[in-house]
């Protein structure tokens, strides 16, 4: 039985940052659910084995190249799909880069190359598709943000000041497109294990720890993000906009002790 008030099939989907991890997830569920889906990412031969390796249904997944850091190369990206497909109903801006270091060790080119992709890169895409999006009266951005916009994380200082100014662009972008029938929404991802992620989370200390901080007591896949998107692209979120949805299996809840049975403390006056 299918349900229209989650029905995205039909709609024109784009996915920055698409080739692989969570991007491709994302873009493998639209497809699979009959949205006409186009992905961009830096390297074109990654980009086609992706498109090469998902099944048409009803149809087939195409690309665009497009360095989000280069916004004559966002212009181009977009500007080929509304040529091909005369609209964009979904914009899921995921493309993104981290380098762990201390604070201390970043180099201004560090800083510049994350920046320039998890922001500058995000805020562009997203004003070029809001632009054709408030031209044809609708449409939904999904920006792909982070746990560090609850809580900060060591050692992914430009990272994590790029996520929580997405926070704040998702929420600007909201008020201003909202009259013009563009929503404008995030989805958080807790700790998520993707072909990127695969070492850092091999390391027992880190995946005892993550079943400490994660109240359901596991790593998230890319799959567990592919609900929370499809909703927000749907007729059912139509009157959600500016919003964060955490998909972080209750991490950003609190703070979980690492404490196991009972603890009575016995109070005196």
């Amino acid at each position: 039985m299918t349900d229209a008030l989650f029905d995205v099939s039909g709609t024109v989907v784009l996915v920055s940052g698409g080739s692989r991890g969570i991007g491709l997830a994302i873009a493998k569920a639209f497809l699979s659910r009959g949205a006409k889906v186009i992905i961009t990412g830096r390297n074109e031969d990654t980009l086609r084995a992706a498109c090469d390796a998902v099944t048409p249904a009803p149809f087939a997944m195409t690309y665009q190249p497009c360095d989000v850091a280069d916004t004559d190369a966002i212009s181009a990206c977009v500007d080929a799909v509304i040529a091909d497909h005369g609209r964009i109903d979904t914009l899921v801006n995921c493309a993104g880069i981290n380098k762990r270091m201390p604070a201390l060790d970043y180099t201004p080119e560090d800083f510049d190359r994350i920046i320039d992709t998890n922001l500058r890169g995000a805020f562009f895409m997203a004003q070029t598709v809001g632009r054709q999006m408030v031209k044809q009266g609708s449409g939904s951005q999904i920006n792909i943000g982070s746990l560090s916009t609850y809580g900060s994380l060591a050692q992914v200082a430009p990272y994590g000041m790029s996520k929580s100014a997405l926070s704040s662009m998702t929420r600007v972008m909201a008020l201003e497109w909202g009259r013009h029938g563009v929503r404008v929404n995030e989805v958080a991802p807790g700790f998520i294990l993707t072909d990127l992620t695969g070492k850092l989370w091999s390391d027992p200390n880190l995946q005892a720890w993550n079943k400490t901080v994660t109240p359901m007591g596991r790593m998230g896949a890319v799959e567990d993000l592919i609900g929370a998107a499809i909703f927000l692209a749907s007729p059912a979120a139509a009157f959600l906009t500016g919003q964060v949805i955490r998909v972080d299996g209750g991490a950003s809840a609190g703070i979980n002790w690492p404490i196991d049975g009972e603890f009575t403390v016995e109070l005196r006056d």
